[in-house]
C-alpha cells in the first residue's frame, strides 16, 4: 500500500501539466495592477504637461498683448488677461458660443477658465531694473514688469486611484514671462 501511494506521489511530482497555470494565477493579478499603475500615471504626466503647456502659452501672450494699441488706433479695447486665459484653456484666442454655451474644447478635459489666473504687470510684479547701482534686469526701461498665469486642475484619473483609495489629485502649475509689449 505505501508503494502505491508512493508510485503516485512520485507520478505527481514528475507531471508538469497545470504547473503554468498556477504560475499565472499567482503573477497575473500584480501584473494587471501594475500596468493599470502605469498607464493612470502616464494619463496623469499628459495632463500636467498640456495644463503647463496651455499655461505657458497664456504668459506669452500675456507678455506682447498691448490693449493700448488698440484703443490709439480707434480700436475697441482687448482683454489681454481674459485672451490669455481662453489660450490658456481652449488653445484659442477667441471662443465660439452657441446659445450662450462655449463649444470649444478644453485642452485638459474638465479644465476650465474659473481655474486659472492671468496677471499681466499688475501692482507687486514690477521690479526695478538696477538697485543701488546693481543691474538687477537688463532692460532700457528702469521697470522690468512680470506676467503670471497660474493654473489648477482636479485631476479625476481613471480609476485606478479610487481602487487604492487615494482622493482626487490638483495638479497646478504656474508660468512667468517678462512683459515686452510691442
Amino acid at each position: 500500500m505505501f508503494r502505491a501511494i508512493g508510485r503516485h506521489l512520485a507520478k505527481f511530482r514528475r507531471d508538469q501539466r497545470g504547473a503554468v497555470l498556477v504560475e499565472m494565477t499567482l503573477v497575473a493579478p500584480l501584473m494587471v495592477f501594475l500596468s493599470a499603475g502605469v498607464f493612470e500615471f502616464g494619463n496623469l504626466i499628459h495632463d500636467k504637461l498640456l495644463m503647463e503647456a496651455g499655461l505657458t502659452d497664456a504668459a506669452r501672450f500675456g507678455a506682447r498683448c498691448n490693449s493700448q494699441m488698440y484703443t490709439d488706433v480707434g480700436w475697441s479695447a482687448i482683454d489681454c488677461a481674459d485672451i490669455a486665459t481662453n489660450i490658456a484653456v481652449y488653445g484659442t484666442a477667441s471662443l465660439t458660443v452657441v446659445s450662450g454655451k462655449v463649444t470649444n474644447t478644453p485642452r485638459v478635459s474638465g479644465w476650465q477658465k474659473a481655474d486659472v489666473t492671468v496677471t499681466i504687470g499688475a501692482s507687486g510684479s514690477c521690479y526695478p531694473a538696477v538697485v543701488a547701482g546693481v543691474t538687477q534686469y537688463r532692460s532700457v526701461t528702469p521697470q522690468v514688469c512680470i506676467v503670471n498665469a497660474a493654473g489648477t486642475y482636479p485631476y479625476s484619473g481613471v480609476g485606478m486611484l479610487a481602487i487604492l483609495n487615494i482622493g482626487p489629485i490638483t495638479l497646478s502649475g504656474f508660468h512667468q514671462e517678462r512683459l515686452i509689449r510691442f
